[in-house]
């Protein structure tokens, strides 16, 4: 009689009768259901029981109370202790819209709960986002410091020796955690980037040779490129480094062979969650591996979180994909399947712009030394030390401050022309550019070089990042002080 009013009431009902504990612990198991009616007494097992052992399973099932002989106070306890509704079993006309009430409650809970974790999810990335943005600054400074003074010990330590070796393994070592913060600033979308107008279907092509060695011959990849892709608004670098690392990550979950397929589309997205709706393009990075379960999945973006062996792999890739795409002002999102392999997706804003020729960085000819003099403000005693040295090396006279009132003295003391300012964006009592302002006032010929351990949201905020303002970003090597200030000067 129950299914008969279930398939009256519009369902096709696939069922299956239990009469124990334990049928209704393997009948769970076996299959996804969508609702449990329940008869309230049973020879050996009664509806309470039912449904403590769903609720004891972490079913979120619509559980129906359907009873000839259950009294009110019954039914009422049986609704506070977790049941959907109860039908009397002479009104099981009533069955089919409660079934189908309680399906349409069940699929909106869903929904509100898995919206719920996706906020949670992002507010817990972007608070290890902050942490990351917050400590690059100190960080920068102090790598600054140690890379700077291991090249300049390398230029008077004689090759081959041991002191050069271990001077050498210092500076690698300074590298790599230089590199660390740069993907750490990256994954907390505050890194400085250089967008342009791009075809993305261009440097799809122009990386895809790279691509084939990076994934080895034993994986086929393929690309499937609309004809019509709309232009995008990147730093065509980062979106290489975006296809690359998930490019390697589909690598690794294809270690018997398989293939990757990149392919781009113009869509149109409604609002959802953090992306604005409108037009869209789709960049997709396909995989035939052996894909990731949901545990994995929740997991995917976090920084330092890794399914590979301990130090085949640091964690930072695909958090770094993530920063990247969303400091872009884009989405991108992961669908996978254990033995089914994982799909990339994502969105980036179309614009109305005409795609922006490569511009290819002319080689340096000149040298970088000089004779001219340059004002520096550094609050930081190590890097401002370090400055120096490499400027008085390069011949240049450095004019030293720790901070903008003592940089505008200098200045006021010094008879000479200054030829440059080269200042920390972000400093006590003065920042960076009210010292520029200050000084350009007296002396307007006076060029500016900006350098900050700051991420990008808090140089940007100081003017640093006009157009036409020359930046450097800590850490840097004594050489590339020595270039950008040159470049500067000319």
């Amino acid at each position: 009689m129950m299914l008969h009013e279930l398939r009256r009431g519009g369902f096709a009902p696939t069922h299956e009768r239990v009469e124990t504990a334990e049928a209704l612990r393997a009948a769970l198991g076996r299959q996804p259901w969508d609702v449990v009616l329940s008869d309230y007494y049973l020879p050996g097992f009664d509806a309470p029981g039912a449904l403590a052992e769903l609720q004891a399973a972490g079913s979120d099932l619509p559980f129906i109370v359907v009873s000839g002989s259950m009294g009110e106070d019954t039914a009422v306890a049986a609704m506070r202790a977790g049941a959907t509704d109860y039908i009397m079993k002479d009104r099981l006309q009533r069955l089919a819209p409660a079934v189908a009430r309680a399906l349409a409650d069940v699929a909106v809970r869903r929904e509100r709960v898995q919206l719920q974790r996706e906020l949670a999810q992002s507010q817990k990335l972007e608070a290890i986002g902050r942490l990351a943005g917050g400590v690059a600054h100190d960080f920068n400074n102090v790598l600054t410091a140690i890379l700077g003074s291991a090249e300049l010990l390398l230029l008077d330590t004689p090759r081959g020796t041991d002191a050069c070796e271990e001077v050498e393994i210092i500076r690698d070592a300074a590298q790599r955690a230089q590199e660390l913060i740069r993907q750490l600033l990256a994954f907390s979308a505050r890194q400085v980037l250089r967008p342009a107008v791009t075809d993305l279907n261009d440097l799809i092509k122009n990386l895809t040779r790279m691509l084939r060695r990076l994934i080895g011959e034993d994986l086929a990849l393929t690309t499937e490129l609309a004809d019509d892709l709309g232009p995008v608004r990147v730093d065509p670098g980062q979106v290489e480094q975006v296809l690359m690392n998930l490019a390697v990550n589909a690598r690794d979950a294809m270690p018997d062979g398989g293939r990757l397929t990149i392919r781009t589309a113009n869509v149109e997205m409604a609002e959802s969650g953090d992306l604005p709706g409108g037009r869209y393009v789709r960049i997709e990075v396909a995989d035939t591996g052996t894909g990731m379960d949901a545990a994995t999945l929740g997991r995917v973006f976090e920084p330092f979180f890794t399914t590979k062996e301990r130090g085949k792999g640091t964690g930072l890739g695909l958090a770094t994909a993530y920063g990247i795409v969303r400091q872009s002002g884009g989405q991108i999102a992961v669908s996978s399947t254990p033995g089914a392999g994982t799909t990339f997706r994502i969105h980036l804003p179309r614009v109305d712009a005409p795609v922006e020729a490569a511009h290819a960085t002319p080689p340096v000819i000149a040298p970088a030394a000089g004779t001219e003099t340059v004002l520096v403000a550094e609050d930081e005693q190590t890097v401002r030390v370090l400055i120096r040295k490499v400027l008085e090396q390069a011949g240049y006279t450095v004019l030293l401050a720790g901070g903008g009132a003592e940089a505008l003295q200098l200045a006021e003391r010094h008879s000479g022309p200054i030829h440059l300012l080269v200042t920390d964006v972000v400093m006590p009592e003065m920042n960076g550019r009210e010292l520029a302002r200050r000084l350009l006032e007296h002396r307007p010929d006076t060029k500016v070089l900006y350098v900050s351990g700051y991420a990008d949201v808090a140089v940007e905020r100081h003017g640093a990042l006009d157009p036409g303002t020359a930046f450097m970003q800590k850490p840097f090597s004594p050489s590339a002080l020595a270039r950008r200030v040159r470049d500067v000067l000319d």
